[in-house]
């Protein structure tokens, strides 16, 4: 069997040559990959059959009482679970010792999430009779409709969206592609705004992004912030509203409506559904709250 070390490697170059992530992230989880290897050492451990469940639950432990919060344990945890998922499938590996080890809970701590209501709240307050308006109601909808984050949503060009087919075409994280559905009201709110309000923004000048900003430019991270902030003030909201609210109230909504967790996992183009199994969280206490609610004996 190749060395811990060697499987590291191999686990990282994989990451980095199929699933395309980009450098920030492939760096981080090198870093939790190098941690743990270093607590194996520690603990003489040479062979990564014998790193099993019990080792790891140590390990996550150790990391405890080193004064690591639930949040980057649950990521350290979600770095291992990938790791582990890799040797299995290259059968290095007969079973998943991290497969049955949950998440941290309190690391299950979401951004504030949106109700329907709000969310409808927030989307009706552009005003749709100035072309920024129309062009900020646009964003905010696709936004919320495909749960975009901000920066794939600034970068859209103009041929990444079929408002025939009713898709987009988003490059996320280390410039994976996904495509995700989008629904009536978006479709509408895109295309008045491609037939009534860009033209009047570009005034004759080419570009190739959706969303446009002055001399034809994209519009910048900070801008969307701003301009969501202001809405946000507008709509009356007193908790705070980012532009991953909308994201993370897209996922829950979908959740709680029914929809199966890897269709949702591949609509916000999370590489391991770890990372999306966080919103189950939400719409269980969605169920139970519906149950307290209206169940006889609640």
């Amino acid at each position: 069997m190749p060395s811990i070390d060697d499987l590291a490697d191999r686990f990282l170059n994989y990451l980095l040559v199929e699933k395309g992530l980009s450098p920030k992230t492939l760096t981080a989880y090198g870093s939790d990959i190098s941690r743990y290897l270093s607590f194996l050492d520690k603990k003489r451990i040479k062979k990564i059959a014998d790193a099993d469940t019990a080792v790891i639950i140590k390990y996550l432990i150790r990391m405890r009482d080193e004064g690591l919060g639930a949040r980057s344990r649950a990521r350290h945890l979600v770095t291992l679970r990938g790791f582990y998922r890799f040797l299995v499938r290259e059968n290095i590996l007969r079973n998943d010792p991290a497969e049955i080890i949950d998440l941290p809970k309190s690391s299950l701590n979401l951004p504030n999430t949106l109700t329907v209501e709000e969310v409808k709240l927030l989307l009706n307050t552009p005003d749709l009779k100035r072309p920024v308006g129309l062009r900020d109601a646009a964003m905010l909808e696709l936004l919320y409709a495909a749960g975009l984050r901000v920066s794939e949503l600034i970068d859209l060009k103009l041929q990444d969206v079929n408002l025939e087919a009713g898709f987009v075409r988003v490059f996320g994280k280390g410039s994976k592609e996904r495509i995700v559905p989008i629904g009536f009201y978006a479709k509408d709110k895109i295309d008045s705004y491609i037939k009534k309000c860009r033209p009047r923004l570009l005034k004759g000048i080419v570009s190739p992004y959706l969303f446009v900003a002055r001399a034809g430019k994209p519009m910048t991270r900070q801008g969307f912030w701003k301009l969501l902030k202001r809405y946000a003030q507008k709509a009356g909201f007193v908790k705070k509203i980012t532009p991953h609210s909308l994201r993370h109230s897209f996922a829950s909504h979908l959740l709680e409506g029914g929809a199966d967790l890897r269709a949702v996992q591949v609509m916000l183009g999370h590489v391991d559904i770890s990372t999306t199994q966080i919103y189950t969280h939400v719409a269980r206490e969605h169920l139970k709250k519906a149950h307290e609610k209206f169940h006889p004996r609640g």
